[in-house]
């Protein structure tokens, strides 16, 4: 079993099961999404840096969303472009281990960031005489690094119980990246220890947090019924429901995933999930959270209209 672990020099990726003119239209629409994920997070981090106005906490918070988006979909989306142009293209051993790892550091950072941001939200509109002082840069500061070391090791503790194990038989990963669920199921001696990690993390890392964001709006929501224009309450409903449908997708995908019993989601099922994941929600996340926003509106305005000055001169 040992010689085997240590003859595995690649995977084979087998990508998602379609027709090649499927393929060949999946590929078009997703290097769409990609593309558009890429402009889209790197406008609000354009902004947010240049803009002085929009050096605030929750701008903070954002513009480390917006990193974790962009690495996100960096880590994954090339891989399954590739694939669909290319089916059962070889990825080696030690890359396969390093897109898991970033794959569960960011996915984790993200679980954390989005519970940060939803108690920077609750604390603005509740308490809003006390928000300078609750959420201080100090605090803010330590929150993404605590958000960001976590997701770091959590993914270390991941990948390390994973080395611990011998490959053998078809080294066929039946996915578009190195998830980590596909590439236990090619190990070839008991992976119960992995499982049992896997499950409690979840519990910690999507459970938990999910609890905490819908206390964080329910709290929020309570205080924009207490709201008496007509009009401020609809934009604040508006904005908590966008917010909550995100959060919605990205920890529901991730509980039915890690969390509900794998006979009920065949492996193409999951596959599609996982696209949640790696095109979508960071497609959404600029979208719901940054270009509908009022001053993420006026700074990208101000900033046109520098352009437009600068180039007159």
């Amino acid at each position: 079993m040992g010689e085997n672990q240590t003859v595995v020099a690649e995977f084979i990726l087998l990508g998602l099961c379609l027709g090649p003119r499927i393929q060949i239209l999946f590929f078009g629409l997703f290097s769409l999404f990609y593309t558009c994920t890429l402009l889209g997070n790197g406008l609000i981090l354009g902004l947010i840096s240049l803009d002085c106005r929009l050096h605030t906490p929750m701008y903070f918070f954002l513009s480390h969303l917006a990193i974790v988006d962009i690495a996100y979909a960096c880590n994954t989306v090339p891989q399954m472009l590739v694939n669909l142009l290319k089916p059962g293209k070889p990825i080696s051993f030690a890359g396969c281990l390093t897109q898991t790892f970033l794959f569960l550091t960011f996915a984790v950072t993200e679980c954390l960031l989005l519970v940060v941001m939803s108690y920077d939200r609750y604390v603005a509109i509740c308490h809003p005489l006390r928000y300078s002082a609750v959420v201080s840069w100090s605090v803010c500061v330590t929150l993404v690094l605590t958000s960001w070391a976590c997701g770091s090791l959590l993914a270390l503790v991941h990948v390390s119980l994973i080395l611990r194990l011998p490959f053998c038989g078809p080294l066929e990963i039946n996915h578009f990246f190195c998830e980590i669920l596909s590439v236990l199921k090619l190990a070839c001696a008991d992976t119960r220890l992995n499982q049992v990690v896997i499950f409690v993390a979840s519990v910690f890392i999507l459970v938990g947090p999910l609890c905490l964001v819908l206390v964080s709006y329910s709290r929020i929501l309570f205080a924009i019924l207490r709201i008496q224009s007509g009009e401020g309450r609809r934009k604040a409903f508006s904005t908590c429901s966008s917010h909550l449908c995100v959060v919605g997708l990205f920890f529901g995908s991730a509980i039915v995933m890690y969390m509900a019993p794998k006979s009920r989601h065949p492996e193409e099922q999951q596959k599609i999930l996982f696209l949640f994941y790696s095109l979508f929600n960071p497609l959404l996340n600029p979208l719901v959270y940054s270009l509908r926003n009022a001053e993420v509106k006026g700074a990208l305005r101000r900033a046109l209209h520098k352009e437009g000055h600068s180039q007159l001169e």
